[in-house]
């Protein structure tokens, strides 16, 4: 059983080292521990820091990428290395490496797919009052648009078997915690918490340096991604409310067309009339056409899934021939 620890990084030289430094080697049911470093670009020392302190696996891009492309690069080259268990940690120090053997065991007792490390944030004293509510509000829209229950959508610290990193695909480049949960449930993996310690942070956010700039950016994600898994039920939905209020705008036409005979003094109803049904079907078009796109998506996607499982299929190859 290999567990391979992902930690993508961007200009964290003075936290880094400490958190590679306290991931346990040795944990109960895991065979091998390594730890793999994304360095997104970093201007400082993060490299060096990583290495020295214990790094299997330096991967360095040559300018920042943002932290979704570093935890997709992370993901893919863990899978590489023959993962079964991945555990992505935030390299600024505020989760417990310690606490890994605790998240990767529901993973090990075949009871979950992908563990989240809940940090209770409702209880964070040191958290600033705008990113709490920033974080309550976020994992309120993601349990919605998700349909899954889960306190912390939020978090960083978080695992994933195997079987779970070959399904996921993160297709956004800003953030990738609310995505990889909402493709969860639709390709009905099992998600579980549980609850973290959660440090004050020493120094700036590298991700969220504006929280209203951040809430707009992931929150696209987030409707980016409902309306990729749920094109129909997306514009059906929207499609069936134009037509409606098409309706509703026609209907008072239509009663003065019945007694009249006559359209004239209601025109601009009319005209806003037919406009409205005509957007309304043309919406549920739009909606039967993405449906069929999602079908080949998920065709797509599971060839991609088989092409990932090769590394692994050759390693275990290699394994037995030695």
């Amino acid at each position: 059983m290999r567990l391979i620890v992902t930690i993508p990084a961007y200009n964290e030289e003075k936290n880094i080292g400490n958190v590679i430094r306290e991931i346990p080697r040795n944990i109960d049911g895991v065979d091998e521990v390594k730890v793999l470093v994304v360095n997104d670009g970093s201007t400082d020392s993060t490299v060096e820091s990583a290495i020295k302190s214990g790094a299997d696996v330096v991967i360095s891009f040559p300018s920042n990428r943002g932290l979704a492309v570093a935890f997709k690069e992370a993901i893919v080259n863990a899978l590489e290395m023959g993962a079964d268990i991945i555990v992505n940690i935030d390299a600024d120090g505020q989760y417990n490496a310690n606490e890994i053997p605790k998240l990767v065991r529901p993973i090990l007792e075949g009871k979950a797919d992908i563990v989240l490390g809940d940090r209770q944030v409702k209880k964070l004293d040191h958290m600033p009052l705008q990113k709490k509510i920033g974080n309550i509000v976020a994992s309120f829209v993601t349990r919605i648009a998700s349909g899954m229950k889960v306190s912390d959508a939020q978090t960083g610290f978080r695992a994933f078997s195997r079987e779970a990193a070959l399904r996921i695909n993160v297709l956004h480049g800003y953030t990738y915690v609310q995505e990889t949960i909402i493709a969860a449930r639709h390709k009905r993996l099992r998600v579980t918490e549980v609850p973290v310690e959660f440090r004050k942070r020493e120094g700036k956010s590298r991700l969220i340096s504006n929280i209203w700039s951040y809430a707009r950016r992931a929150g696209g994600t987030i409707i980016r991604a409902y309306t990729f898994y749920n094109p129909l039920k997306t514009f059906l939905g929207i499609g069936f409310i134009v037509l409606f209020a098409g309706f509703i705008v026609g209907f008072r036409v239509l009663i003065h067309y019945l007694s009249t005979g006559m359209v004239s003094p209601y025109l601009p109803s009319a005209v806003l009339s037919a406009l409205l049904i005509i957007v309304g079907f043309q919406v549920m078009i739009i909606g039967l056409i993405g449906d069929m796109i999602h079908h080949l998506r998920y065709l797509v996607e599971e060839v991609l899934y088989e092409l990932r499982k090769e590394p692994r299929r050759m390693i275990l190859k290699s394994d037995r021939e030695l």
